[in-house]
């Protein structure tokens, strides 16, 4: 039986409100981009997973092909594809994505 990757990520998605597919884990990226996207999203008080796409070669090239997006690392929230390491920095440097965070519900207004 084949492994049916996109609907692994797709039900992955759906049980977990802010998903970070990553090289490495939050407590230990393995690439720069990875850990600026953690450290944001510990900036920013946000409870999160982290998929490492290391430990899995079909999971790291199947969300390449979910997102249509070419690199690692891609955040997700409430299922929506936030964007790579470039748009999330830019997005919580401009305060958009505490924004989308505290409109998603995954921060209160406090954090």
């Amino acid at each position: 039986m084949s492994r049916d990757v996109q609907a692994e990520i797709q039900d992955t998605l759906d049980k977990n409100p802010v998903l970070l597919f990553m090289k490495g884990s939050p407590s230990f990226p393995q690439c720069g981009f990875s850990a600026q996207v953690a450290y944001i999203l510990s900036e920013l008080n946000v409870e999160y997973v982290g998929v490492d796409v290391l430990s899995d070669p079909e999971v790291r090239e199947g969300i390449k092909e979910f997102s249509a997006w070419p690199t690692i690392p891609q955040l997700y929230i409430k299922g929506e594809f936030i964007g790579g390491c470039d748009i999330v920095k830019d997005l919580f440097e401009s305060g958009e994505l505490r924004t989308k965070a505290v409109d998603s519900g995954v921060i209160s207004t406090e954090s």
